[in-house]
């Protein structure tokens, strides 16, 4: 009984050091948008507990006039949520998989699920309305 016990004990502080691990890599503080594609995005939503990502293409409009906003927010909300960028043009199988049909479309993941979304232009304070209720 004793040695089942201490392959218990050992098993236990083992998983607990892998947690501690993994906790350290969602503490880390982003303070710009990152890009992701097909090869992290999905990575990017299981290392970080909070995301928004911002489909967006280079012709858009309405995506460049929030570009300059995403960057401000993601300096505001760093090491709360992590800002990331993905070109729907370069990328349309993930913007398919979430069903974006126009843009910029904003997405606030919480443990890699969507959480929330808004699409259009909208103006900082109203993203950042967004982004506070959704944390």
């Amino acid at each position: 009984m004793e040695e089942i016990e201490k392959i218990r004990q050992k098993k236990l502080r083992e998983l607990m050091e892998r947690l501690e691990g993994s906790e350290k890599q969602t503490r880390e503080v982003i303070d710009h948008p990152v890009k992701v594609d097909a090869s992290n995005f999905d990575e990017t939503l299981r290392k970080h507990r909070n995301v928004v990502v911002d489909f967006w293409a280079e012709w858009c409009m309405p995506c460049r006039m929030i570009s300059p906003i995403i960057e401000e927010l993601a300096r505001e909300f760093a090491g709360k949520v992590v800002f990331a960028k993905l070109n729907t043009d370069e990328n349309p199988a993930i913007a398919g998989r979430y069903g974006i049909t126009g843009i910029p479309t904003l997405i606030f993941f919480k443990n890699g699920k969507p959480a929330s979304n808004v699409v259009g232009a909208l103006p900082k304070a109203e993203l950042k309305r967004w982004v506070e209720r959704n944390l």
